[in-house]
């Protein structure tokens, strides 16, 4: 005889049910209208079904390159995704043996976590136009006339606005590491090196192989944050948009279901890139437990 559940039971799954369609209703009502037929609209009923929306985005839109756009952040998010990477965990292993500052060191990488979006956005910019002004006011007083003739600003895709978006995905990335490294079992180092392993050879079959799975996790946080930005992108980014400022420069304009193509894609691109995540680190978790058995049958 199964238990009858009690009425607080089915007042909170109603609520459950309530708050994930409120969460995730939107988003599935903008899947679906994004293929739309050519005469659709904004709003339910469809009329028709079709992927013409999909060929409208990167057509583009008036002034707008969607496509350009597109292409902008999947090189901004690869590009803070190796950097994410290599810098937590090269400051992973050097938070382990400890040094001077470190303290400090620590709470000022933290606190762009602290401070609000738009206040870092803002501040890397104002740092930029400094930079700016020197250059162009005192660039020929430095010798360097010939480079600043012309001179507009530096800031760009892969100047402010990788600045920007670093200090939203390197903190997490440290923060990983640190988890990371707290478990970690230093024996195995002291084994490696008591069989004559120089610190390179260490780290790159021993260490690496460990905590592959969980840098491949760095990765996808890089990515996926530096893909979905706005706040921080919005004053740093230079004369280029990435695509989350079209769209939501869009979104005052277009009065057509491209616009919900282009959130279907945006998502669909987030997904894909979980996916492989999580793939990645699947394989690399069942290459580990295979060598731990093979290496326990060689010594049984």
């Amino acid at each position: 005889m199964g238990e009858r559940k009690s009425k607080s039971f089915y007042v909170l799954a109603t609520f459950f049910i309530a708050y994930v369609l409120f969460l995730y209703g939107p988003m599935f009502a903008i899947f679906t209208l994004s293929f739309q037929g050519p005469e659709g609209g904004l709003t339910f009923p469809m009329n028709g079904v079709s992927l013409h929306w999909f060929y409208k985005v990167f057509e583009g839109n008036g002034v707008v390159n969607i496509g350009a756009a597109f292409k902008r952040s999947l090189a901004l998010g690869a590009v803070v995704m190796i950097i994410t990477v290599v810098f937590s965990v090269a400051a992973g292993l050097a938070f382990r043996k400890g040094f001077k500052g470190a303290a400090i060191l620590f709470y000022v990488a933290i606190a762009s976590l602290i401070m609000p979006s738009i206040i870092t956005s803002l501040g890397i910019a104002l740092e930029f136009r400094l930079f700016d002004d020197l250059m162009i006011n005192h660039g020929n007083a430095w010798g360097l006339g010939a480079f600043v003739e012309g001179w507009t600003t530096a800031m760009g895709l892969f100047t402010s606005g990788l600045g920007a978006h670093l200090t939203w995905t390197l903190p997490f990335g440290l923060l990983i590491m640190f988890a990371i490294f707290n478990r970690f079992d230093g024996r195995l180092e002291e084994a490696a090196r008591d069989l004559g392993a120089t610190p390179w050879q260490t780290f790159r079959h021993v260490v690496l192989p460990i905590i592959l799975p969980s840098v491949v996790g760095i990765g996808l946080f890089g990515f996926t944050l530096s893909w979905d930005e706005l706040a921080r992108s919005s004053q740093a980014i230079g004369s280029v948009n990435t695509l989350p400022l079209e769209l939501q420069g869009l979104t005052t304009t277009v009065t057509k279901p491209d616009i919900y193509a282009l959130g279907t894609l945006t998502t669909a691109v987030s997904f894909i890139v979980i996916f492989v995540a999580l793939l990645i680190i699947r394989l690399l978790q069942a290459r580990q437990q295979k060598f731990g058995s093979d290496a326990g049958k060689g010594l049984v």
